[in-house]
């Protein structure tokens, strides 16, 4: 028996089952079918060029007439979701697609039923790429490597595409697919997943925002208790540590809106709003509190935030008893695909002012060292936000792909050691970047924030939990 391919690439068509998906393929597109048996739904889609660049668009072919869903990175750090017809449907930075092919007109074959064709954008040694469309309905394939030194002239294995007739077990068997080319990531099904996914949580955020306390938390958690809902899984959100900005408003710097965005890190420990003036030993706050979180308020498991690069402006460099980090100012360079969606206040604070980023050499020396004191004071795991930060900062460090995944593996390695539960939550990471880069993380945080006195947002919010957990 003969099992042909189901997805081909062959006369400026690419067609699953015999049904057109693009026309005006160009030559420069290749296909190779996904090896192994089972996978000949499958297919990985390149591009070659006559130069290297560390940039390139190419286009894959003119999508017409096929509905689609799609989720794309409306900013640095989230996805959402958007519907559309046809290529010029599609915005930059799209990072899954999920297309409906209908039966040709006038078929009468008997097979009437749509298919469905899942495109997952892959990272190729130390390229990613997205999707994106244009105005004359082309779906463009888009590949960067986010350092100018890091050049290519192809992409063999950019993009992968899967067919099937269910979507969502066409979504997942392209996800396993996807996970065993790359070796780089696993299923969720492969991962443990931590204890607190059982427990009602509260996180501190929106009640205090940066101005937590001790207090408010224990506030917090009594009113919560009061109201009948004690919750069980604490996160103590971003406001506990000590921070520091060398930042003055100056007439003569061009941003001053979202300056507090280039704070940096100035130790591991808790700051001042966390110790108590009435302590007679050396028992530090974060632990007393920790302690009695638990033993008073019977909470079992306590989280606490930190950035991806220790704060939202990364670590000071040369900070008394951080030197060792080997932290260095860097200023992050935007993708073109992220700011042609949605500029953000947080880069144009930290493009101007600069962030301290730990050397990829030391940063596991970094995460252990910090989680190792958050264990010791009771902690259970951390929320660890602003991830997206990292995929800027690549230049002189082998690019983005390169960076990121440094600093994942340092990330995975030390929760491993100081988090017996897997105790990690992602956040501000929805890039694939990360995502094909986790082993381990089991927990990412769904969408953008909720913003509860924004009543008009809840509706997007909701939506856009649903369609990301695709």
């Amino acid at each position: 028996m003969t099992v042909t391919p189901q997805i081909t690439v062959s006369d400026g068509r690419l067609e699953v089952r015999g049904r057109t998906v693009l026309s005006g393929v160009p030559d420069n597109i290749t296909a190779a079918h996904a090896a192994g048996a089972g996978l000949v739904d499958g297919a990985f889609v390149g591009a070659t060029a006559g130069e290297a660049k560390s940039h390139h668009v190419f286009t894959f072919g003119t999508l017409r007439d096929c509905r689609f869903m799609c989720l794309f990175r409306f900013k640095l750090w989230w996805m959402t979701q958007r519907m559309g017809t046809s290529g010029r449907d599609v915005p930059l930075e799209t990072q899954f697609i999920l297309i409906e092919v209908p039966a040709a007109a006038g078929n009468d074959d008997g097979d009437s039923e749509p298919v469905y064709l899942v495109m997952l954008p892959l990272l190729e040694g130390q390229f990613r790429t997205v999707l994106q469309g244009n105005d004359q309905d082309q779906l463009q394939i888009c590949i960067e490597s986010g350092d100018k030194a890091v050049q290519t002239e192809q992409g063999m294995n950019s993009l992968y595409i899967h067919a099937g007739t269910n979507p969502f077990d066409t979504i997942t068997q392209a996800v396993k697919a996807v996970e065993k080319h790359m070796q780089t990531f696993h299923h969720r099904e492969k991962k443990k997943l931590p204890s607190f996914v059982d427990w009602f949580g509260w996180c501190t955020w929106d009640a205090f925002y940066t101005d937590v306390t001790a207090d408010g938390v224990k506030q917090g958690l009594r009113s919560l208790a009061e109201g009948g809902v004690p919750p069980r899984f604490l996160i103590i959100d971003d406001g506990w540590q000590q921070i520091g900005s060398e930042n003055k408003e100056d007439p003569g710097v061009a941003v001053q809106e979202g300056a507090q965005f280039a704070s940096r890190l100035t130790g591991i420990k808790e700051n001042t709003k966390f110790q108590s003036e009435h302590d007679q030993d050396d028992t530090p706050g974060l632990k007393r509190l920790v302690e009695e979180t638990k033993k008073g308020h019977g909470v079992k498991s306590v989280y606490v935030w930190h950035a991806m690069a220790g704060y939202w402006g990364g670590v000071k460099p040369s900070a008394a008893g951080m030197e060792h980090y080997e932290s260095a100012l860097a200023y992050p360079v935007q993708s073109p695909g992220v700011t042609g969606n949605q500029p953000d206040i947080v880069m144009d604070s930290l493009s101007v002012l600069g962030l301290g980023l730990v050397h990829p050499r030391k940063v596991y020396n970094f995460y252990d060292e910090l989680h190792a004191y958050l264990a010791a004071c009771g902690v259970d795991g951390v929320k660890v936000d602003v991830q997206n930060i990292v995929e800027t900062l690549g230049a002189g460090h082998g690019g983005r792909v390169a960076l990121t995944r440094a600093y994942h593996r340092a990330l995975e390695a030390s929760v491993a050691r100081n988090f017996p539960d897997n105790g990690c939550i992602s956040c501000m990471c929805h890039n694939t970047d990360m995502l094909y880069s986790a082993k381990q993380t089991a927990v990412v945080r769904a969408s953008d924030d909720f913003y509860p006195r924004d009543p008009a947002s809840h509706t997007v919010h909701i939506s856009s939990v649903a369609y990301n957990t695709l």
